[in-house]
Order: C-alpha cells, then structure tokens, then sequence
C-alpha cells in the first residue's frame, strides 16, 4: 500500500463581517473547521507513524524530521513509494514490531530534508552453502570435520513431548520434539525396507527373489533415531581420487575382497580400499572392455549417442565409474545378497547406484529409460518364467537401444551353456531384437525402432503385446508384466538429440506428463531450466570448492536442478526422485540424458546410510506433510546424508518452523534465509549440516 502527502493550498478570500453568533452559525465557517481539525489529526497520525520508537508500523513520511527550522519544513516522498507490501505479512505482526523493507527510493532528497540513517541490522551467523542474501560465498571449511560438528552423542537419549495429535493436517505441529536418540550401533548399515527380516520370514515364497525386494515396516515401527556410522568413520575421499580408493573404515567390509579379489574388483591396502578397475569379465580393466564394445558396433559411440546406461550385476560398479570419464551416466544396480555391499562401495566410490533386484515387480525406472542395458555375469536367467524378466529390460531399454551380455553361454561350447544360448537367442528374435555383433564373451542386440515387427507376430505368439492400456510407466508396486511394450506410434522416446544438445531441448514425450497447464509445457519446461540455471550461477563459486559428489533432488520436476549442475560443469552427479505424489516426469528426465527413480517419500529409501553429499528439497514439505510426518522424511534425509553434509531446502513459511525444530533435535546446524524475492516472500531457504555424531566407547 503506498500513501502519500498531497500538497494542500487554501486560499481564503475576503468575506463580509457577521454579526454576533452569527458568525459561528455560517456553513462556510463550519466546514473550514471541520477541514482544520481533520488536517490536524492526520498530521498527527503521520507524524507518530514515521517516528522511529513510537511502537507503530514504520510506513508513512509526511515530513522530514530533520529540517533545519519549523519554516524550513517541506513535503517529502514517501520512502515505499512505488513499493508494493504483501499486507497478509503485515496484519500477522503485532503493534509492538516493525517491519522495515528495503529502500530504494528513486528521488532527489536535499541534506535538510534527508531521513534519519536506521542503525545498520545485527550480523546474521551464517554456515553451509549460501549467506544472507541468499546468494553463494566463497569461505568454506572443506579439510576435516570442525570440531562444532562432531558431537558426543548418547543412546536412549529421546527427549519428545509426545502430545497426541490431532487428526488429519497440522496433526504433527502437537508434538515438541527437542533430541533424537542414536539407533543401535547394530543399524549402522540398516536400509529399512530392504532389511525388515520380520517380514522377509512371512513371504509366502522366495523363489523369485521375493526376499531382494521392499518390505517396509509398519508406520508404528519406522525409524526413530539416529543411525550411526561407524567407528573411525572419515570424511570420504574426494572425486576423481574416489574412483580408485576409499577408506576402510567407512565400510568395513572384506567378502568381497574375499571371494572377488582374484578378479581384479577390489584389494585391501593398509587403511584403504583399491579398486584397480577390473571385473569378472575384464579383468584387463573397464576402459578396455568398453573400448572392445564401441569397436564392435560403431554406432554405440559413448557420450553422444549413448549417454545412459543400466549396469545390471554391476559389482562395485566399476564398468560405470569409468563410463564417467566419456560423458556417460550409468545407474548401477544389484540386489542387497550374499555380497551385500557391493552398492555401499559403488556409492562410497561416487558413482551412481542403487540397492534393486530383477524379481516380481518393475524396477523403478521409466519406460524406454536406458540407452543401452549391460549385464556382465549378473547371474539372472533371463530365459525363464516365458522371458518376463528380458521383458522388463526390453520395456526400459529404449527403441534402437542396445542390450550387451558378457556371459559363458556366449562364448563357451559346453552342452548346457549352448543350451542357454540358444534360448537367450530365439527369446531375442521374439522379442524383434537384432543381434547386431557376437565376438569373443559379448553379445550385443539391438532393439527395433517402432512397432513394424511386432505387428507382423502371429496373434498366437509368445511373448505377446501388452494390452493398449498398460502403462509401462506406472512402476511403483507394480507386478511385471509378461508381455511386449508397445512402442509409441509418434516415435516419443526415439526422436531425441545426441548428448549434450539434449539437455535443454524439450523432447517430445514432454507432451504426455499429465499436468495442469494453462501454457505450452515447452514453456514451462524452458521457464523451470532457466530458473535453476539462474539459481545454480549464483552457487558455483561456492560449491566447486566443496567436496560434493552425490546429490540427491528430492523433488525433481522435469530435472532443472541437474540440467543447470551439468550445464555449468559441476562435477557432481544427481540422483533425481520425482514422488508418487505428483506427475510423473521421469520419461522427461531420462529423455534429457538424466537419470532418476520413482519414490514415495513417506518410505524409507532404497540406499544405504551416509550415501549423498547434498540433498535438494524444493517445495517438498508443504506438499507431503498432508500425506505423512516430516519428521518422518526429515529422520531418513539424516540417515542417508554423509556427515558434514549439506541439505538446501525451499518451502512455504509455514512449515519453517517445524522444520528448523525436528533438524535441531537431529544435530544439524540449522540457518534459515530469505529467497532472492526478499523477505516479505511466501518461501524461505533452510540450510542445514549434518554433524558426525561419536559413537560412546562401550565400557568393559
């Protein structure tokens, strides 16, 4: 609201004299007074209202309270003027507060009439990524842990004024919540939905691989503590150097050293662990074996056409990490079993990965997500139960996209081993996929471009097409599907541009999100990159210094936080989760040379504990405390977040404060800004690091 001054002039001609009370009786009289006295008493309103002190709202400057002389008094400018005010925020403070915006009054004022200079505002403490202003700062503390972040931390410690909550909306703000206590050192790996072994022991069967899938404990039964790391637990070693070496202590673990030392995966070297680069099926090292599958197809040309990859079976995910150097981003994927921390290393190392097994349900990613599918000995019989798990990977492999096998029935001349061959062959000729080359211990296929040869099966055929209204994108809980995917009739999914000019072009299946949209999505697709791209500049100084590698988005949209990372060279890969409970943008996020996975927030994650350094949270909260706690979410953030993490979240006001309450009580170093908008804007920036918490020495 802006108000200003008019300049009052009177002028008062000359009038005949009246006699008596006549005088006083006069209309003209009568309403000059009566204009006096209201002139009057707005001065005075203004005047107390512009005082500095005087208990009201600073907003309203008649006249300058530092002229030289009563005469020398002139009429002044509003300093709100062509200003606007969200009023809401102003009737939410009481008399006793004043709210003082930023001024930037574009007038000439003369040193008579220039208002008193306001004291200047406290210094804001400030840690993490961004200060006040909300824009990056270049001083970081990137060596070892500082000693304000390590706290001594005790069991049975939970100090929560358990208040019973209301029902519905709202109900979490009952509870005051003021520490967490730290989980048994037993759960220092604990992945909740991946280790429930109550309900693991109830399956009806675990033939299929049943007992590899998510089985999440009840609501009454889900995390409420801290999960500590382990002891002598160290900031991991920074990317590239990561690659190759990581510390013993972080996951100390030697089976795989064991059973899979003499293939070249991983060797134990003092207080380290080696990776020398090596698999089961090239043990000679990674960068040959991908150098031997680009020479037998040319077209798989590595960081132009082939840009995403699946690593099926991928061990300590070596074929991806060195995948990383040719611009390609691999999602690494193996059941938690016998050799279950095959992940954590991958994960420990830097490059992306994810607890996921081939058995009942669709995995997690979209349809046609993949550029090429690769399985080096993983172990799966892709021939059995009529091909339903060859199903599944021809559903994420994209049309003309490549799936490469390095397995003994492909090379080896034993009966059984020719046997399966032979299966795998005739499945793949059913499935319309060309076998585009065979040398050596790798076979590579190809997938068809649209729909010509499966609509020249016989209708008898197996495996058959999928019904027309099978989503192949619906993966969350979702059984697979003993059928062919059919392929889009428009070509969405093939018609996308090489690597890196995908990235930013909006690609056609854009146009199949099903969202509200009053303009174009192309629009909305451009309007989100620059928004981020414009975010993101603003950090880069400050986060290339940081020791960030693992990000997490935990509200992705179409991608814009990863888009703007890779656009501006960051040297960080990002895991994008687009929730269950809004539009599933996934096929965009692919489709722009991204990788992603579908998540139900109020779920525990399928990742181990201490996995990412950062995690991004964009108007996550106020949309997901209506469906769960947020202490809830905020209790599985910690648990994956590394110590000396990072966690940016950008939220309504109105969950701030239970926010700011639950991180407190988890240890985190908690700052809360304003957006760039300023601080009269709907939204706030919370900034919080994760503390290492010191286990108790156990007393003998």
């Amino acid at each position: 609201m802006e108000i200003s001054a008019p300049s009052v002039s009177l002028s008062v001609q000359a009038m005949k004299p009246l006699d008596g009370l006549h005088f006083l009786k006069a209309p003209f009289v009568i309403k000059t007074l009566a204009f006096v006295s209201i002139s009057i008493a707005f001065f005075y309103i203004g005047n107390r209202w512009s005082v500095p002190g005087s208990g009201g709202y600073q907003r309203i400057i008649f006249f300058s309270p530092t002229s030289a002389s009563a005469s020398a008094r002139q009429v002044s400018f509003s300093p709100n003027l062509g200003k606007s005010f969200n009023l809401s925020a102003v009737i939410s403070h009481g008399p006793e507060q004043s709210i003082a915006p930023s001024l930037n009054v574009g007038a000439t004022v003369s040193a008579a009439t220039a208002l008193t200079a306001a004291p200047p505002p406290p210094q804001i403490a400030w840690v993490g990524i961004v200060n006040e202003n909300g824009t990056m700062s270049d001083d970081f503390d990137v060596e070892e842990y500082d000693s304000q972040l390590v706290d001594d931390w005790k069991y049975n410690e939970s100090e929560i004024d358990t208040t019973a909550p209301k029902e519905g909306d709202g109900g979490e703000d009952q509870i005051s919540i003021k520490s967490y206590q730290l989980c048994s050192e037993s759960m220092k790996e604990y992945i909740p939905c991946l280790d429930n072994v109550e309900a693991v022991k109830n399956l009806n069967s675990t033939r299929k691989g049943e007992q590899f899938e998510r089985h999440c404990p009840a609501k009454d039964k889900g995390l409420d503590c801290l999960v500590p790391p382990p002891r002598g637990y160290r900031r991991p070693i920074p990317w590239p150097k990561s690659r190759d070496e990581v510390w013993f202590n972080n996951v100390p673990h030697t089976r795989l050293v064991e059973d899979k030392g003499g293939q070249n995966w991983i060797y134990q070297e003092n207080d380290k662990f080696k990776f020398p680069g090596g698999g089961t099926q090239f043990i000679h090292g990674a960068d040959q074996y991908l150098d031997q599958i680009e020479k037998m197809v040319p077209d798989i040309t590595f960081g132009r056409h082939i840009r995403v990859v699946l690593d099926v079976g991928c061990g300590v995910a070596s074929f991806g990490a060195y995948l990383m150097s040719r611009n390609v981003i691999t999602m690494s994927i193996a059941p938690k079993d016998v050799h279950e921390n095959q992940i954590q290393f991958a994960l420990e190392r830097g490059v992306p990965a994810m607890v996921a097994a081939f058995a009942t349900r669709r995995l997690l990613y979209p349809s046609q997500a993949f550029d090429m599918i690769h399985c080096s000995r993983c172990k799966i019989n892709w021939t059995s139960e009529d091909g339903i798990l060859l199903l599944e990977v021809n559903r994420l492999l994209r049309a003309g996209g490549y799936f490469a096998w390095a397995a003994q029935p492909v090379y080896k001349h034993e009966p059984s081993l020719e046997e399966q061959w032979e299966e795998m062959f005739n499945l793949t000729t059913r499935l319309c996929w060309e076998l585009v080359k065979k040398e050596g211990y790798i076979a590579i296929w190809k997938k068809p471009l649209n729909n010509t040869c499966y609509l020249g099966k016989e209708a008898s055929s197996k495996p058959r097409l999928c019904e027309p209204d099978d989503d192949p994108d619906n993966v969350w809980y979702t059984d697979l599907k003993a059928c062919i995917t059919w392929l889009p009739e428009n070509g969405y999914g093939v018609n996308i541009t090489e690597w890196p000019a995908r990235l930013q072009n909006p690609p056609g299946r854009l146009q199949t999100i099903q969202i509200d949209a009053v303009i174009s999505r192309n629009e909305l697709f451009r309007a989100e990159s620059k928004y981020w791209n414009d975010i993101i500049a603003s950090y880069a100084n400050g986060w290339k210094q940081m020791e960030l590698r693992n990000v997490l988005d935990m509200k992705a949209g179409f991608g814009g936080f990863a888009a703007a990372l890779a656009e501006q060279k960051f040297d960080f890969w990002v895991l994008n989760v687009v929730p269950v409970s809004g539009p599933n943008t996934l096929p965009v996020i692919y489709d722009r040379g991204l990788i992603g996975v579908m998540h139900d927030w109020c779920e525990p994650f399928d990742t181990y504990p201490r996995t990412y350094d950062l995690l991004h949270a964009a108007g996550l909260f106020s949309v997901e405390k209506k469906r769960c706690n947020m202490s809830t979410i905020l209790l599985e953030m910690d648990r994956i977040l590394r110590p000396g993490g990072h966690v940016y979240i950008r939220d309504s006001i109105t969950v701030m404060d239970k926010l700011q309450e639950i991180s407190n009580a988890m240890g985190w170093n908690v700052q809360l800004h304003d957006t760039y908008e300023g601080p009269h804007a709907s939204y706030r920036i919370l900034i919080c690091e994760k503390r290492l918490l010191q286990i108790p020495e156990i007393k003998s």
